[in-house]
C-alpha cells in the first residue's frame, strides 16, 4: 500500500506521516485477518492463529484488553509509516533524500525504483474494480481497492471512479472480512485524533501474487512492507 501512494507522474507520494500511517496500521491488520492470524469477536480483533507478526501489530491486539478495530488502525501509525519507509529502502525499492524548505522546515522526498513494481500494483487493484465477479476475486486484491477508496489514495481511485464503481467498491470491501467494513470517507487528516467508524469498523486491506497489504513481495521469498 505504501507504493500504491507513490504518483508516477508527479514522482512523489500523495500521502505520509500520520494519514499514510493508517493506511499501512490497516493494512497490517487485513493481512493478519486474512492470513488467519487476527480473529474477530464482537466485532473487534482477537488473536488467532500464531504465525509471523512484522510491525508488533498482533502482538499489541495480544497484550491489551478488546479494542475496536479503529483504536489498532490510529496506533503508532506514525512509526509504521517511519518502519515501511526505512524498510522498501533497505530492499532497495524507493529511494528518500531528506532536505530543508526554507533551510527550516524538513522534508523527505521519495523516489520509487522501478515504476513496473507500482504499475503492477496498480494493475491488481484495477483488475478487481473492472474484471471479473466480485465473487472470484482475491481477496487480497479486493482489499487493495477498499483501503484505497478508505484511505482517498487518488494514485489508485480518482474521486470519479470511487463515484462511479461506488456498489462495486462496497461489495469488494465486504470480501475482506470483519476489519473491512463500515468505513466510508477518507482517514483522518494527520494530527486530527481520528475519526470514529461506524460499527467500530474500519476499511482494511491488499496482497495478490506475492504481494503484501503493504507493498511487493521482498527478495529470497521474504514481503516487503
Amino acid at each position: 500500500m505504501y507504493l500504491l501512494a507513490y504518483d508516477l507522474r508527479r514522482q512523489r507520494m500523495i500521502s505520509g506521516g500520520a494519514r499514510l500511517g493508517y493506511v499501512l496500521r490497516a493494512a497490517a491488520l487485513t493481512e493478519l485477518y486474512l492470513d488467519g492470524r487476527l480473529g474477530e469477536e464482537r466485532r473487534r480483533p482477537v488473536p488467532g492463529t500464531p504465525g509471523d507478526d512484522p510491525y508488533g501489530v498482533l502482538a499489541q491486539i495480544a497484550a491489551s484488553r478488546p479494542r475496536s478495530w479503529q483504536h489498532w488502525v490510529r496506533k503508532d501509525a506514525r512509526a509504521v509509516e517511519a518502519a515501511v519507509r526505512d524498510e522498501l529502502v533497505r530492499g532497495g525499492w524507493i529511494r528518500v533524500h531528506s532536505r530543508r524548505v526554507l533551510r527550516v522546515f524538513p522534508r523527505r522526498e521519495v523516489a520509487v525504483k522501478d515504476p513496473r513494481v507500482v504499475k503492477s500494483l496498480w494493475g491488481g487493484a484495477s483488475s478487481a474494480l473492472r474484471g471479473r465477479p466480485v465473487a472470484h476475486v482475491n481477496s487480497y486484491d479486493a482489499a487493495a481497492v477498499a483501503l484505497a477508496a478508505a484511505g482517498g489514495l487518488t494514485t489508485v481511485l480518482p474521486r470519479r471512479d470511487r463515484r462511479r464503481h461506488r456498489r462495486r467498491i462496497a461489495e469488494l470491501t465486504a470480501r475482506t472480512g470483519g476489519g473491512a467494513r463500515g468505513h466510508e470517507g477518507d482517514p483522518p487528516e494527520e494530527g486530527g485524533g481520528g475519526e470514529r467508524l461506524s460499527g467500530g469498523q474500519v476499511r482494511i486491506p491488499t496482497r495478490s501474487g506475492g504481494r503484501t497489504c503493504i507493498g511487493p513481495q521482498r527478495r529470497r521469498g521474504r514481503r516487503a512492507p
